[in-house]
């Protein structure tokens, strides 16, 4: 399974993004500038897909795949493919509040962690439903790590598209998000453009 071992600092820097979108609330104190260099529009297509990319933790390929999935849907692609980048199950337990970063809600749902209408789900990629509940199982909600993580993440604003019960480490699905209620910046037309050349 490929690993993404870039420096998160670094490369928040890089693409232009805050560390707190992540759920970091460090803070660079560098100030990353390029001297004067003109962008092109493909490198500002590039910079917004591998922006998405980086802030959902998807590899290329995944990412290709929900762009093709989002083409084929009804509606606008770009939107298409932001709402199904939100529904990803590791999103899903970071934006509840039983994770303090993506990546840290992937290793979650991978250490088998996660119940999803009372079924084991172990698929950081499963796209969840409206109507589904996501709970941590009775077994983890002991450990020590989620004290810690909910005394982190308790003041943290859930989205309006979820209910969450943050004591009990479970949430309810209300319906699924629109482009609006999701707040990432990030650009998808130009995502749409970089892929329909």
């Amino acid at each position: 399974m490929a690993v993404n071992r870039v420096p998160v600092l670094k490369r928040c820097r890089a693409l232009g993004i805050e560390p707190s979108v992540l759920g970091y609330d460090k803070k660079s104190n560098r100030n990353f500038a390029r001297a004067g260099k003109k962008v092109s529009e493909y490198g500002l297509q590039l910079r917004e897909k591998q922006k998405a990319k980086f802030i959902y933790g998807v590899l290329e390929k995944p990412f290709r795949n929900y762009y093709e999935k989002a083409d084929k849907m009804k509606g606008i692609t770009g939107e298409n493919l932001m709402v199904m980048l939100e529904r990803r199950l590791d999103n899903v337990v970071f934006r509840m509040g039983f994770a303090r970063t993506r990546r840290e809600a992937r290793q979650i749902v991978g250490h088998r962690h996660v119940l999803v209408n009372g079924k084991l789900v172990q698929i950081p990629s499963y796209l969840i439903k409206a109507g589904d509940v996501v709970e941590i199982k009775e077994k983890a909600r002991s450990l020590q790590r989620y004290k810690d993580i909910v005394e982190v993440t308790g003041g943290r604003l859930t989205p309006e598209w979820m209910d969450v019960d943050i004591e009990g480490l479970k949430g309810t699905i209300k319906n699924l998000p629109t482009r609006e209620m999701i707040d990432v910046p990030v650009n998808e037309m130009l995502i749409v453009e970089l892929y329909s050349k």
